[in-house]
């Protein structure tokens, strides 16, 4: 299939730099699939739009401050991104800047905080780099202590600590685990939830079911080959409890509603390859890197919450799919319903609005 389907134009000013007033403020697109035909509400009307008895799936994987700004020893400068661990907990996998000169034995830290080697670079630029820093401690803690946001380059960032601030919260979801901070980039459409919008969905009878999917960099990584089938899908590790196993495959008298496009491929590849209707006791981990594009069919989602994705994405191939389960129809409808977006003022990516399709 052409990739090129999946590109279409995006005025830059209409790309979010910052989120909503209020989390639950932004803007809500809903699609219903079955009438082919779209409204446009409020996210905080959420409760009355979802259909009755909703099994909600999201993902609480906590975004880790994944950035580090650290000195070569002649004085230079290095940016280093975490990405995900290596073979053991000192080693990680990270993009480092300026990668030219940081060639495998190069060392750069910041003095009396840690030290860190790079050990080796893969095929995709990734260099393996091993930290050094005080015994007893993490380097997921030490990132926390030095480290920044990892939020996306189309977000423009001075060094305000009033906006760094805003960001801390904003770019972290309310439910999100402080105690698994594995994600380098933000399970976005979660964003949109604030503790009282989450209080009321209960109240109303809608049942919240966790995963954690690690999200990685691969997610919003455009697709840069001619052909979808030739493009190198990343992989993510996840892990789902049992109770949320169960919710998955129950039948479709409970609809379920996943939050965001992490969740769905979590839920969709776990599906994939467990045995049908299998009761585990014990939480079931593996890695995803299953690729959803048209005319995929849905074997564990009913209804997607989701924002608005960059052309040429993995994200957004997903969402066409979804629209039209086993038929390719979902691409144009899809550039339609963008073009509307477009029309009423919605505003795209990370911190932008948001869409419900049912």
């Amino acid at each position: 299939m052409d990739t090129n389907l999946f590109d279409y134009e995006l005025p830059p000013d209409r790309i979010a730099q910052s989120p909503a007033t209020r989390r639950d403020a932004s803007k809500l697109l809903v699609v219903n699939r079955l009438k082919g035909e779209t409204s446009h509400h409020v996210f905080s009307e959420l409760p009355d739009l979802l259909p009755t008895g909703s099994q909600l799936f999201r993902n609480v994987a906590a975004v880790l401050k994944a950035r580090i700004h650290a000195n070569l020893p002649t004085g230079g400068k290095v940016e280093c991104l975490l990405l995900h661990p290596g073979e053991n907990p000192r080693f990680w996998w990270c993009l480092v800047k300026p990668g030219r000169k940081l060639q495998p034995g190069k060392t750069f830290g910041l003095k009396g905080i840690f030290s860190a080697t790079i050990q080796r670079k893969n095929e995709d630029g990734q260099c393996l780099v091993q930290f050094d820093y005080k015994e007893g401690r993490t380097v997921q803690e030490l990132a926390e202590d030095v480290g920044q946001l990892p939020l996306p380059p189309y977000i423009n960032r001075s060094n305000d600590p009033r906006q760094a601030k805003e960001d801390n919260e904003r770019y972290q979801t309310v439910y999100a685990n402080p105690t698994t901070k594995v994600a380098v980039a933000a399970p976005t459409a979660g964003l949109h939830f604030t503790q009282k919008l989450l209080t009321n969905l209960e109240n109303r009878g809608f049942s919240f079911h966790d995963l954690l999917l690690h999200v990685g960099l691969g997610t919003f990584k455009p697709i840069q080959t001619e052909k979808l089938e030739e493009h190198p899908m990343h992989s993510e590790a996840y892990s789902i409890p049992p109770g949320t196993l169960a919710a998955m495959q129950q039948d479709a008298q409970r609809p379920r509603v996943a939050i965001g496009t992490t969740c769905v491929r979590t839920i969709e590849d776990a599906l994939r390859k467990l045995p049908n209707k299998m009761i585990k006791t014990e939480s079931f981990e593996s890695e995803a890197s299953l690729f959803l594009y048209p005319p995929e069919n849905f074997m564990g989602v009913d209804a997607l919450i989701t924002n608005f994705h960059l052309p040429r994405s993995t994200l957004l191939c997903l969402v066409a799919a979804f629209l039209t389960p086993g038929s390719i129809d979902g691409i144009k409808w899809l550039k339609k319903i963008y073009a509307e977006a477009l029309k009423k003022g919605y505003r795209f990516y990370s911190y932008g609005d948001a869409m419900l399709i049912l």
